[in-house]
């Protein structure tokens, strides 16, 4: 299938006339090697320099204009149709509802970043009124976020919509007024430049100017790295391994002017199995966890790598139960060659641990991911760090503690995690007690009696946590807060008004909730 148009040059996505490329055919159910085209440095270039021709444009287009355009965007994904399901099937091997489920989710983001934007909160607005007769006198101070300029986006191998070209990275750049210069991911070509093309058409239709949006393609860690090292690029949004996180990040510090790299990264996510949950739903949590573990053959960011329980009866059998589960799950495809090596390798890696007992290993053939459970002790766990890494893919540890201390001197040795987990029943609130502060210092999203592989899109989301789940534990991927990855804040003194910006004026013309001496108000 070769995709030509007229809003590529050499894949970078803009208006004008160039070669396009070719994206890759894969053969019925077996991914091949693609063949596009590797934007080079003059694209490259071009594509930042006109991101940051087009910065003060967008940023100061109106809330209202910003919101359309995000509504836009998402109305020319879905008028994309089926076409855009069957080519993501083809080039991923997810199914269809998985796919039709994050088209969903893609396009209801970018509609609540839109909501946010006419709700107005996300500039903070805040008004400090002068003082003149206090000793010393205070100034007239007047307070905005602004965006931060162009973003450079790098589309995710696991989430070819919700997390690639429209994904969240782009949705809330454009939110925040930032043009965004995206590098696709190479596992799904031909789906993101569907995806691209929409986007460009959305700029069309807004009358904004072409940089706002651009699309490179390519293979290798040059083109990702160039990106980054280039001076129009003022921050980065990044979902991957740690591998390509820390070397991105160690581009964007070595920059004369070093950028923020808000990078996902790796997090195997605890699920605490706690004694009277365990005693009361035991198979039932087995039988979940199974499903959650090889959701999507595990390829979730948020998928639970770990189980802690109290050494003992009812947690070996809750181990019993919890094979027994996986043992039925036969290997599905994964999204990549590589991916499913690399998972493969970390299997092999975990069963050839000494402490390490191996419950599951179900088949792996060429290109497949099956389920895989191990079991150790938490003395074990503490002792030997290679027993801390993520294995992508439906992978698990079992880790066997004598106490809830325990469960919490594990909890306090761990990287930082994107989530973690508490079953329990409300006999077990005050072993959870003894883990929430712990784990408040380790992970982005704590959550009850669930698994963490569903992540809600919202304005109370956390989709982030500490190093390395994440490049800078204060912020989020996911909900309305990723905004302000994007953002950074200006103070105005003594500014007459027909100098200032709308939010800041006095008489609140644009009606938004400002704090004005420290109060929430709208006068």
């Amino acid at each position: 299938m070769t995709i030509t148009g007229e809003s590529l040059i050499g894949g970078v996505a803009v208006r004008g006339t160039g070669d396009a490329f070719t994206a890759w055919e894969p053969a019925a159910g077996k991914p091949m090697e693609p063949s596009f085209h590797t934007a080079d440095a003059t694209q490259i270039d071009t594509a930042c320099q006109l991101a940051e021709a087009a910065f003060d444009t967008f940023r100061a287009t109106s809330d209202a204009d910003r919101a359309k355009f995000l509504d836009t965007v998402a109305d020319q994904i879905v008028a994309l149709g089926d076409e855009l399901i069957v080519r993501a099937m083809a080039e991923t091997a997810l199914p269809r509802g998985r796919l039709e489920g994050e088209r969903g989710r893609t396009v209801n983001q970018l509609k609540l970043f839109a909501e946010l934007l006419r709700e107005g909160s996300w500039r903070d607005a805040r008004l400090d009124t002068a003082l003149p007769e206090r000793t010393p006198p205070r100034p007239d101070l007047r307070y905005r976020l602004i965006g931060i300029g162009p973003v450079a986006v790098f589309g995710a191998s696991n989430f070819p919509l919700a997390f690639s070209v429209a994904g969240g990275d782009t949705a809330s750049a454009f939110a925040a007024g930032c043009p965004v210069v995206l590098k696709a991911h190479p596992a799904h070509p031909g789906t993101s430049e569907l995806v691209g093309r929409a986007v460009v058409r959305a700029v069309e239709l807004s009358g904004l100017p072409a940089g706002v949006f651009s699309l490179l393609t390519g293979i290798g860690n040059a083109l990702g790295q160039a990106l980054v090292a280039h001076p129009a690029i003022q921050a980065v949004g990044f979902t991957g391994s740690r591998f390509g996180g820390l070397a991105l990040m160690a581009v964007a510090a070595a920059r004369p002017q070093p950028i923020p790299v808000y990078a996902e990264m790796s997090s195997i996510n605890p699920l605490f199995v706690l004694p009277d949950a365990l005693a009361a739903r035991g198979p039932a949590i087995a039988r979940d966890f199974a499903a959650s573990l090889t959701l999507g053959v595990g390829q979730f960011c948020t998928n639970p790598g770990l189980v802690l329980g109290i050494a003992g009866p009812a947690f070996e059998q809750f181990a019993k139960d919890a094979a027994a589960a996986l043992g039925g799950v036969p290997a599905g495809s994964m999204l990549t060659p590589g991916i499913a090596s690399a998972y493969q390798q970390g299997v092999k890696a975990l069963a050839g641990q000494s402490s390490v007992q191996t419950l599951v290993t179900n088949d792996h053939g060429e290109g497949l991911g099956g389920a895989a459970l191990f079991m150790t002790s938490a003395d074990s766990f503490l002792a030997e760090k290679a027993l801390h890494g993520e294995v992508f893919g439906p992978s698990s540890l079992l880790v066997a503690c004598r106490d809830v201390e325990q469960m919490a001197a594990v909890t306090a040795h761990m990287e930082g995690q994107l989530t973690a987990t508490l079953q329990l029943e409300e006999s077990d609130v005050d072993a959870a007690l003894v883990l929430l502060p712990v784990l408040e210092k380790r992970v982005g999203r704590i959550l009850a009696n669930g698994f963490p592989t569903g992540v809600e899109v919202s304005t109370a989301m956390v989709h982030g946590g500490p190093f390395p789940a994440t490049s800078d534990g204060r912020s989020t991927s996911v909900g309305t807060a990723a905004i302000g990855r994007f953002l950074r804040p200006v103070s105005y003194q003594n500014l007459p008004q027909r100098l200032l910006p709308e939010a800041l004026r006095d008489g609140n013309p644009l009606a938004i909730w400002r704090r004005r001496d420290g109060q929430l108000s709208k006068d």
